[in-house]
């Protein structure tokens, strides 16, 4: 089965992390035409790996167009998203002294996942995990979305997030949710440095009763306006740029 990567920053990042297999790269146009900047530094990628590479005029682009996507010129036919298996990522996790992971407990929406996902990869996330079912997986859709963030991140999907939390605080692993519950604590009051993984609750429910009664504990953001909430995946990037702070804070000599 194989998927087709659109846009050059999607298509660009999967070539350049080299995870995926692939298959052939389609280019909108003529085979005399001369792609240039990014679209050029593309094709010379794809050669390179010995892609075979496709011309066309309308066809495949005009259909994507048709169904809202903006290829900008070009689509990469991919093998699936290469999960990674949990236990190799625990073990990203031993090897370091203060890892940092991201668990989506139920998350649907593509467009936070890419949004996530482009957070992590700017705020050094070692790995993030995913459930198998009920929740956003990694698709086309969501590797655009993260401007091809995602291809350069080892993501687990597994059968429970309850059980994913147990494991980790058994690798020594603190878990922090993201809550509105009473009895959070201010991010600003919390210490987010050392060995963290940070939970990240669904859309409109949060996180599940049993996901917040097993993180060792919990943080809010305090909020001045007068929206209830933020988006999840705004909500998160916060927390996570605020763990991000905390390990760069000390890892600068004083």
């Amino acid at each position: 089965m194989s998927e087709l990567l659109v846009g050059r920053h999607a298509v660009w990042e999967a070539l350049r992390a080299g995870k995926r297999r692939f298959y052939r790269l389609w280019l909108e146009g003529v085979a005399e035409s001369r792609p240039k900047g990014r679209l050029a530094e593309i094709v010379q990628r794809a050669e390179s790996r010995k892609i075979p590479l496709r011309y066309v005029e309308g066809g495949l682009f005009d259909r994507l167009r048709q169904n809202e996507l903006n290829p900008h010129g070009v689509a990469l036919e991919t093998g699936p998203f290469p999960y990674t298996d949990l236990y190799d990522l625990l073990d990203i996790g031993k090897s370091k002294v203060d890892p940092l992971f991201l668990v989506l407990d139920h998350l649907e929406d593509p467009r936070n996942l890419g949004t996530l996902f482009r957070s992590c990869e700017a705020f050094g996330v070692d790995g993030v995990v995913l459930p198998e079912r009920r929740a956003a997986g990694i698709t086309p859709a969501v590797s655009n979305a993260s401007s091809g963030a995602v291809e350069h991140l080892p993501v687990a999907q597994v059968k429970n997030i309850n059980r994913t939390i147990d494991l980790m605080k058994d690798s020594d692993i603190w878990t922090v949710g993201l809550d509105i519950q009473p009895g959070a604590t201010p991010l600003s009051e919390a210490d987010l440095g050392g060995r963290l993984a940070v939970v990240v609750g669904n859309e409109g429910k949060g996180l599940s009763r049993l996901a917040r009664e097993k993180c060792d504990f919990c943080v809010t953001i305090p909020m001045k306006g007068a929206v209830d909430s933020l988006n999840a995946a705004i909500a998160g990037s916060i927390v996570l740029h605020s763990a991000y702070l905390a390990r760069t804070s000390t890892a600068e000599p004083s």
